[in-house]
């Protein structure tokens, strides 16, 4: 594959996963006008956050499982289009039940088409570039949630909280043409299904995946609640707080990238710096929060270091995986979800008890634990790239 074909294939990933991860978060900005025009309380309304997450932990490898022998391009376009069918629904649902329907429907391709984008992504790119490639198509999800999500619910306050989900069908539909369109053809995998359980069921590989769930719970405890720690610790504005999660968003975004590109390079420095900057900086927040200047700070570093985690994850993931990723991947991206969830249970029960201001050192413990689950799974000494089987260097 030429390098512009290459580049084509991973901004056609990159766009149609800012679709998909647009979707997951656009509801929770729109369940007072969902439950108004629904006839349900802004509580059960709210099941719909609830059931997407829940499609994409159990679904995502479900999904994976039953499509394991079928070709990569179709594969990828055909979930594109029962995302697309999925985000119809919930635009023309005439209940709370269909609603419901389409989320889980969407929710059905969204870890599956994630793990399937990370796995092509690696395979259009020379071998050095793997972590690179993970990081451009993993940016989708960044700038989806800088700008699509925001942007999305503000559409849906002024034209109705069906608008975001048509305006998402239509350009689901678009990115299955450019998928149609710049994919390579790629012949239906060999493995077997116990192939792909075996991959899981190695002992580096549930590390690496139980990394990923308890270092994205050690983030979400505090991001979860940031918006109120600012407002009622640090003392900003509401406006101010809204400048400052864009901020936060942009240094997702640059993080992400920083990220990939460090992975190519060493990814056993790469995860343990972030793990270990994550763990210093989550010990920090509540300390910092308590002067303005001191919590902008917090907030940019932790904004850099949030997503950072993503692509030497993955590629960790990839590097064990071996010739049988897809449910290895797909199992990672649902652990992204269930710490998400695990980390906003750790802070509310934390913000009820009234410990706001130290859910960071929850977090920070939660990171510690990653950190120390890393020293358990990333390789000692520099594999080849033929071996590691992506290419990315394991020097520390």
């Amino acid at each position: 594959m030429t390098v512009n074909n290459g580049f084509a294939t991973l901004a056609a990933l990159c766009a149609s996963v800012f679709v998909v991860g647009t979707s997951e978060y656009l509801i929770a900005g729109l369940l007072p006008q969902v439950g108004e025009d629904l006839n349900v309380s802004v509580g059960t309304a709210g099941q719909a956050v609830t059931a997407y997450a829940l499609g994409v932990v159990v679904g995502g490898p479900l999904m994976a499982l039953l499509t394991s022998r079928l070709p990569r391009k179709g594969l990828t376009i055909g979930l594109m289009l029962l995302f697309a069918a999925g985000s119809a629904i919930s635009a023309t649902a005439p209940s709370f039940s269909l609603l419901m329907v389409g989320r889980v429907v969407s929710s059905l391709s969204h870890a599956a088409f994630l793990a399937l984008a990370l796995v092509t992504a690696t395979r259009v790119v020379p071998a050095e570039k793997t972590g690179s490639a993970i990081a451009t198509v993993a940016s989708g999800f960044t700038v989806a949630t800088l700008l699509g999500v925001p942007l999305g619910a503000l559409l849906g306050q002024g034209a109705g909280w069906r608008a975001p989900f048509t305006v998402l069908t239509v350009l689901s539909l678009v990115g299955t043409v450019l998928l149609a369109a710049v994919l390579p053809r790629q012949e239906a995998p060999s493995t077997r299904l116990r192939d792909e359980f075996r991959v899981v069921a190695r002992r580096p590989v549930m590390l690496a995946i139980a990394t990923t769930a308890v270092g994205f719970a050690g983030v979400a405890t505090v991001f979860t609640y940031i918006a109120p720690l600012l407002t009622r610790v640090s003392g900003f504005s509401a406006t101010a707080v809204s400048g400052l999660l864009l901020a936060y968003g942009a240094g997702g975004f640059l993080g992400n990238l920083a990220a990939g590109k460090l992975t190519d390079r060493a990814m056993n420095a790469t995860v343990r710096g972030i793990f270990g900057g994550l763990t210093g900086t989550l010990l920090l927040v509540p300390f910092a929060v308590v002067r303005q200047p001191t919590a902008v700070a917090a907030v940019l570093l932790l904004g850099l270091l949030a997503t950072a985690t993503i692509a030497p994850l993955q590629g960790l993931i990839l590097h064990h995986a071996g010739a049988a990723p897809n449910l290895a991947v797909s199992v990672n991206v649902g652990a992204f979800n269930l710490g998400a969830a695990a980390g906003s249970v750790i802070g509310g029960a934390l913000v009820a008890a009234g410990a706001l201001r130290w859910t960071g050192l929850a977090g920070a413990v939660l990171s510690l634990i990653g950190l120390t689950l890393t020293g358990l799974v990333l390789p000692r000494k520099r594999t080849p790239a033929k071996d590691a089987g992506h290419g990315a260097s394991f020097t520390t």
